[in-house]
């Protein structure tokens, strides 16, 4: 067993009446995958959102690699070592995929490089290159990230992620709106990723899910159903009414 990167602690938020994420708590291992799963609505993106640093949470608190990063900025937790991607493709749609991957890079140079240009920032530079290599990019390097197929925007995203070295990745629905194929080759990104850094996502498709999960977080109503490795997790009776629709 490793020791837990991340700790999610009661953390809750209401929106009015509404408990949108509801005393939720989990711990992440290290350089493991792990999976929030729930129906439209569970809370899943708002948790992120909280996680993240997009929302300020009412109870509750976020400890990450031992820093207590609850309600800072995004900026703030990113320089703790987390990054994120969004259900919706977060791109410069104009600016080629070099562009783009050394853009997020760029926060790598020491504080004294920060304001050089960034054609001579050496460190974001060879990270780009690192990363255009890694993620099978070679043949598109000089493209617009818009004429990228919606897999390889994809990957782009997950690739602009890691080229800050985070230690901790959140995927919000990585495999949304990909082809059969695109969804197999991101499933073997995330496991080939998982040996160099922690990953938690939230991702729809169950059967990817439990091929690529080592833990798995059931959420229903803004609440943690329940939490533990995927067989234990799918042959629990209140998931499946609560998720898989049957008892």
């Amino acid at each position: 067993m490793t020791s837990p990167i991340m700790k999610v602690d009661g953390l809750g938020i209401a929106f009015g009446g509404l408990k949108a994420v509801d005393d939720v708590s989990f711990d992440v291992e290290q350089c493991r995958v792990t999976t929030v799963i729930g129906p439209n609505g569970a809370g899943k993106s708002t948790l992120f959102n909280l996680i993240s640093g997009a929302l300020r949470p009412r109870t509750g608190r976020v400890l990450l690699d031992g820093a207590d990063v609850t309600g800072k900025s995004p900026e703030a937790i990113r320089a703790h070592g987390l990054s994120r991607s969004f259900q919706i493709t977060n791109l410069f749609f104009d600016a080629p995929v070099r562009e783009n991957l050394r853009l997020a890079a760029h926060v790598l140079e020491a504080p004294r490089r920060s304001s050089l240009p960034l054609s001579r920032s050496t460190r974001a530079i060879a990270k780009v290159d690192e990363m255009i290599q890694r993620f099978g990019l070679e043949g598109k390097a000089d493209e617009l990230a818009g004429n990228l197929s919606h897999g390889e925007q994809r990957r782009l995203e997950i690739a602009i992620c890691l080229a800050s070295e985070p230690k901790i990745l959140l995927l919000d629905e990585p495999t949304q709106g990909m082809s059969q194929s695109d969804t197999e080759e991101t499933k073997e990104l995330i496991r080939s990723l998982a040996k160099s850094v922690t990953v938690l996502l939230i991702e729809h498709d169950v059967g990817l899910v439990m091929s690529i999960s080592d833990r798995v977080v059931v959420m229903h109503q803004g609440r943690k159903l329940a939490d533990g490795d995927p067989k234990s997790v799918r042959s629990n009776p209140a998931v499946q009414a609560a998720y898989f629709g049957h008892a």
